[in-house]
C-alpha cells in the first residue's frame, strides 16, 4: 500500500467527542466540545483535556482547577456541535442546547443528564503545549446512566448508548463490535 506525506494537524483518528463542564455554581456553569481528550493512567485515574486559552471556559477551569468530561451520544450531537461552535461568552449554552445540568457529586461543576458517562476531574497540572494547554486531572468520581447497567450482572453497557466520535471535522456514531481484548489470543473453545 503506498502512503503519501500528509498535513502535521491531521494525526490520531477518531477522538471521543465530549462535553466538558466546568464552574462552580449555576451562575458559572459553561460546557465546551473538547476533541483533545483521554485516558493516562489507570492507577490512579487520571485523564486530561486539551483548550485553546482563548475559550471562554478556559480561565473557568484554570482558576476553580475542576471540570467533567460528559461523553456524548449520536442523539447529543447536534447540542456537541453547537457547544463547540458558539462561546459561552454569548450564549447561555444550557439553554440554547437544552441540555441539563446536574451538580457535581465530588466536584463543583455539574454533569449533563444526557450523557451516558460523566467524569469528574480535579487538575493537577496544567501543560503549556502552544494553541492549546493540556489540564492533567485525577478522576475524583464517575457517574453512569443506569438505563446502561446490566441488573443481571452489573455490568455497565456503554456500547449500547450510541457513543459519538470526531474525525477531520466530522461526527461518527461508534458502530459494529468486531473483538474484544484478547480476543486474537483466547482459546478456542
Amino acid at each position: 500500500m503506498a502512503k503519501t506525506s500528509w498535513r502535521p494537524g491531521t494525526m490520531i483518528y477518531p477522538l471521543p467527542a465530549v462535553l466538558v463542564t466546568c464552574g462552580a455554581n449555576p451562575e458559572e456553569w459553561n460546557m465546551l466540545t473538547v476533541a483533545w481528550t483521554g485516558t493516562i493512567c489507570s492507577d490512579p485515574a487520571m485523564c486530561y483535556i486539551s483548550v485553546r486559552p482563548e475559550r471562554h471556559s478556559y480561565p473557568i477551569i484554570k482558576d476553580r482547577m475542576e471540570f467533567t468530561i460528559n461523553l456524548t451520544t449520536a442523539s447529543m450531537a447536534k447540542a456537541t456541535d453547537w457547544a463547540g461552535v458558539r462561546s459561552g461568552k454569548d450564549f447561555d449554552k444550557w439553554k440554547e442546547t437544552g441540555l441539563t445540568p446536574i451538580p457535581g457529586e465530588k466536584v463543583a461543576s455539574p454533569t449533563i443528564e444526557e450523557s451516558p458517562l460523566s467524569i469528574e476531574c480535579r487538575v493537577k497540572s496544567i501543560v503549556a503545549l502552544g494553541s492549546h494547554d493540556m489540564f492533567v486531572a485525577e478522576v475524583l468520581n464517575v457517574r453512569a446512566d443506569e438505563r446502561f447497567i446490566d441488573p443481571a450482572t452489573g455490568r455497565f453497557s456503554l456500547e449500547k448508548s450510541g457513543l459519538m466520535a470526531y474525525s477531520h471535522g466530522h461526527y461518527y456514531e461508534l458502530g459494529n463490535l468486531i473483538g474484544k481484548f484478547g480476543f486474537s489470543v483466547q482459546k478456542k473453545k
